[in-house]
């Protein structure tokens, strides 16, 4: 089969609509039978469960910081060969990254353009701008010589006059970018938000009617043949990566709205490397069953309550770790295998209490950034010396860890954080959400 092109969805910042615009074009491509696919640039977990919604397929995450470079081609290649498109959206500004040690890439989405060679599709909010448009589109086009910007979209604009305005500026300052179309401003398409972003598509009240609405005014004001058009085959090729190693051969992997934060590039990965998924709910008071269980992020704090009355659940955790069964849980899942985790409103929960943590929410305290990670012991995850690339996001609070790290690490700048998360005997944890091997 051949590779199908791709294009990236980017924006000059956070906030500009690429994730509204994102799914429409997915939802409208994929009504029209069009076999589209679609990733996402850096370690987002929402967005893609959105993706995934409008087109009925996995969207997996790229990132051009925390994965190697075969890893990134194995996933484009995998991606390209089972669809006609495929739609990357971009993460905050096209240009905006972390801050990296001398020579690496950032993780922002200019880096994983220049990676990939997949044109780029710039869509700016428009907003009080008119020949001014002109000028951030000439700034974004002309930065960096190893990325191309073929198309854009404003969005947010209003009136024939406003739109005919910018379209002339632009076609005088970039004459080979070409202005795809304009999105009126959709405030009954906003999509609600909590702490870590989005409220996520299995919670969003009316997932179906947003996006068929979204899809709708796509196709009503974007041109999107023109689009289309556009899309590149990426060169990159590469066998498909496994990212992290099964912790076990029947693996009980925790999925509901508690725990939804599990990259699907992972357990693909997993499943190619032979082990057996299972899928169980901790909300549902569903015993884990298998050789090893992974407890993925998500929103435990918001039911903790429920978690805590649990026993099959909790009783299920704490009989496969008296039996040596791998356990693992990174950041939410991490806080449910401690001793107790607080509420916002300052009721504590007991949890598992198979690692010596207690976290709350009671004084929430941002935790943001790239992390390498390196194992301290031998453990479930590899041999001592082990190294991960993943990423830290969460507001809680730690009250007391006590016990033996798991990992060492460092930011993305390579400055030590010190130890994070615990292990004891085969249950580990941290709050790094691990994303592949180091290189």
């Amino acid at each position: 089969m051949t590779a199908a092109g791709g294009l990236i969805l980017a924006a000059p910042s956070s906030g500009s609509g690429k994730t509204l615009a994102t799914l429409g074009l997915l939802a409208h491509l994929t009504r029209r039978g069009v076999k589209v696919a679609s990733v996402k640039v850096g370690p987002d977990y929402i967005d893609p469960a959105f993706h995934a919604a409008a087109t009925g397929r996995d969207c997996f995450n790229l990132d051009a910081w925390a994965m190697r470079p075969d890893s990134v081609a194995g996933l484009v290649g995998q991606v390209s060969a089972a669809a006609e498109l495929v739609v990357c959206e971009g993460v905050m500004g096209l240009f905006d990254g972390a801050d990296v040690a001398h020579g690496e890439p950032s993780g922002s989405t200019a880096d994983l353009a220049a990676l990939t060679g997949w044109p780029v599709v710039l869509l700016i909010d428009g907003r009080g701008m008119t020949g001014s448009a002109a000028a951030v589109l000439l700034g974004f086009a002309g930065l960096r010589p190893d990325i191309r910007i073929k198309g854009v979209i404003f969005n947010r604009v209003s009136g024939d006059k406003h739109k005919r305005m910018i379209t002339e500026a632009c076609r005088r300052a970039c004459p080979d970018i070409e202005v795809l179309g304009f999105l009126p401003r959709l405030d009954s398409l906003m999509v609600p938000s909590r702490h870590l972003g989005l409220v996520q598509a299995c919670e969003h009240p009316d997932l179906a009617a947003f996006l068929s609405a979204a899809a709708q005014a796509v196709g009503e004001h974007i041109a999107v043949d023109r689009l289309m058009a556009l899309a590149r085959p990426s060169s990159l090729n590469a066998d498909a990566a496994i990212l992290v190693p099964p912790l076990g051969q029947r693996m009980a992997v925790a999925q509901d709205a508690a725990f939804a934060f599990a990259y699907p590039a992972l357990l693909d990965g997993w499943r190619r490397a032979g082990a057996e998924i299972s899928l169980f709910s901790p909300l549902a008071d569903e015993a884990p069953v298998g050789d090893a269980v992974y407890l993925p992020g998500g929103y435990p704090e918001l039911h903790a309550g429920r978690l805590a009355g649990n026993q099959r659940f909790l009783g299920g955790l704490r009989s496969l770790a008296a039996s040596g069964a791998a356990i693992f849980g990174e950041c939410g899942g991490y806080m449910v295998l401690g001793n107790s985790l607080t509420d916002a409103d300052g009721h504590a929960h007991a949890m598992a209490g198979l690692l010596g943590l207690d976290t709350s929410f009671a004084q929430r305290r941002l935790h943001l950034g790239y992390r390498q990670a390196r194992l301290v012991a031998d453990g479930p995850l590899g041999a001592a010396g082990q190294t991960y690339r993943g990423h830290e996001f969460h507001y809680a609070t730690i009250v007391a860890e006590t016990g033996e790290p798991l990992f060492a690490a460092t930011d993305a700048a390579y400055t030590s954080v010190g130890g994070a998360g615990l292990r004891a005997k085969r249950v580990i944890g941290s709050f790094v959400h691990l994303i592949d091997c180091a290189l």
